[in-house]
């Protein structure tokens, strides 16, 4: 008699039930896609057909023929699906005469088919068949659909650049556990990573810094080789097609007003050029890490720059949500600038603090005349003083990063809010305490640590404002992580754990299981995705990096 079948699937699902046999796959396997499920249809024959070698030819009519190596795979929308679990759900039912799956959309069929492929193995995860496979899938039936709307990643390109091809590679490893927003956080200080036609001079001089600090700032270490890159406007637009077949939406951040330096660096004009030392000294690309006292100048020229920069952001990326930075910008420029003391005079501002804020208002504003939604970092909360024309715009979102209280906060005054907390779901910080770990940052953070995130903080739970957590994100910052296989070994296997906090309901998250799926079977996908992740044996010889100097901090993180 057939045992009972358990399948281990990351993120957990809402409901399993397990049946007792195996439908068997074989050249004879057809593919049946209803009306509106031909793009599932496509990326399942894509991704399965590469890994199994089997052809999946569409069905001749006989959906429902039995016998090893027939049957079909049946791709439905269904309309009582997105009634009940929303257009991101699914039901996939496995019997003898092959799988039914229903979404309640594309997104939901989307989701099913990674689920699919989970369920016939790790080695349908690689890119072509090997030698000897059967390939099956257990009796079972599933029930789905995400907790959060938003379930996020930001890779922070701008520290250390991302070739094209890495995004990709990101998109498909975000597809694979169900996460639906790839955050890119596109200029900083180190770096201008996009293409603005309009501007030629932000990647001709913005995207390259003469060398970079290696480690923590304080390290005494530099790597003279030069450092850069940039995305073409047709990069972008492949970045973006790719990413939307697989139903995840890529947010562009372009940071305003501090986090600026790369942009002053190109042109000088806009930074705070009446200021000793500031814009007028030149700067060039930062080469160190930190937070950099050169910042945008509040004046109509920098306003109409950056009108522009955006305008072609809106072009190149179609989704709801532009980020704009407006997190640790420093105000001393401001202080000591005549031009920023009359704007402040001139507008009946309270100091320094409002004048960031009407900054950050008059982006806002812009945007949602557009269409579009602000997204910025918990600081565009401040500095309105209760004033109408300095308050956020209704659709504007918070992400909150220097803990909850800037959420919580945001979600009481009806704003929506991604959760980010620099203390639960940073991925640049180490993932434990052993001298091994490769340049040491911050908190321990450990795959446990990770998986028991909640994004909803206790104080907006079972209140009307819960409903604006719309989800989270899990941030990698790369000051040091300097490469591909730096940045898979700080973001796995935390970000499968961050995975099934966003997407699985609170009662199906299970420490143990999270465990015992990872090792049966999670372990082996991310192998054979050729993701260089972290054992949770500890680092290998060749994932450490003796030497470069860290900043760990001892203890838990803070409740904020």
């Amino acid at each position: 008699m057939p045992t009972m079948y358990e399948p281990d699937l990351v993120p957990a699902p809402r409901s399993v039930v397990p049946g007792a046999g195996r439908f068997v796959l074989g050249a004879a396997t057809a593919l049946d896609a209803g009306p509106g499920a031909e793009g599932a249809a496509h990326r399942l024959r894509a991704l399965i057909g590469a890994a199994t070698g089997l052809p999946l030819p569409p069905s001749a009519g006989d959906a429902g023929g039995r016998g090893e190596g027939g049957g079909a795979l049946r791709l439905y929308v269904d309309g009582r699906v997105a009634d009940e679990l929303g257009p991101e759900g699914y039901r996939l039912r496995v019997t003898d005469t092959g799988v039914d799956l229903r979404g309640g959309a594309a997104p939901g069929l989307f989701w099913g088919v990674q689920t699919l492929r989970q369920l016939l193995g790790p080695d349908a995860h690689r890119r072509a068949p090997l030698p000897g496979r059967t390939w099956s899938l257990p009796h079972v039936t599933v029930e789905d659909a995400p907790r959060f709307p938003w379930r996020g990643f930001l890779l922070d390109v701008a520290r250390h650049f991302t070739p094209k091809d890495g995004v990709l590679r990101w998109i498909d490893l975000l597809a694979a556990h169900k996460l639906n927003v790839l955050h890119l956080h596109l200029t900083d200080d180190q770096g201008w990573r996009l293409e603005i036609r309009r501007f030629p001079r932000l990647t001709e001089v913005g995207a390259w810094r003469r060398r970079t600090r290696l480690g923590h700032r304080a390290s005494p270490l530099w790597d003279e080789c030069p450092h850069g890159g940039f995305y073409t406007q047709d990069d972008v637009r492949e970045i973006v097609a790719y990413a939307a077949e697989r139903h995840v939406t890529v947010v562009p951040e372009i940071d305003v007003p501090g986090h600026s330096q790369a942009a002053i660096a190109a042109y000088p004009e806009l930074g705070n050029t009446d200021v000793p030392g500031g814009a007028d000294a030149a700067p060039e690309v930062w080469t160190d890490w930190g937070i950099n006292p050169n910042v945008l100048a509040p004046t109509e020229i920098v306003l109409r720059f950056y009108e522009g920069v955006f305008d072609e952001v809106l072009e190149l990326f179609p989704g709801e949500f532009v980020h704009i930075g407006g997190d640790e910008c420093v105000k001393d420029q401001w202080r000591a600038s005549p031009t920023a003391q009359a704007r402040i005079a001139e507008l009946g501002l309270d100091g320094e603090d409002a004048l960031q804020a009407w900054f950050v208002r008059h982006f806002d504003r812009r945007l949602a005349e557009r269409g579009r939604r602000l997204v910025g970092w918990d600081e565009i909360l401040e500095g309105g003083s209760g004033r109408a024309d300095l308050r956020l715009s209704p659709g504007a979102v918070v992400s909150s990063w220097r803990g909850h209280a800037g959420g919580i906060a945001a979600a009481r005054a009806g704003h929506d809010v991604v959760m980010c907390p620099e203390q639960q779901v940073y991925l640049d910080h180490r993932q434990d305490a052993g001298e091994d770990e490769p340049v040491p940052i911050g908190y321990v953070r450990t795959l446990r640590d990770v998986h028991r995130f909640e994004p909803v903080p206790p104080e907006l739970a079972g209140t009307e404002a819960e409903q604006h957590v719309i989800g989270a994100q899990a941030n990698l910052w790369t000051e040091v992580v300097e490469d591909q296989q730096r940045a898979d070994y700080q973001a796995f296997p935390r970000l499968a754990a961050f995975a099934e906090a966003v997407w699985s309901p609170p009662g199906a998250r299970d420490w143990e299981g999270f465990e015992r799926r990872m090792v049966r079977a999670h372990y082996a996908r991310l192998d054979a995705l050729g993701v260089a992740y972290r054992p949770p044996s500890g680092p290998r010889p060749w994932q450490r990096r003796p030497g470069i100097l860290g900043r760990p901090l001892d203890g838990p993180p803070p409740a904020l």
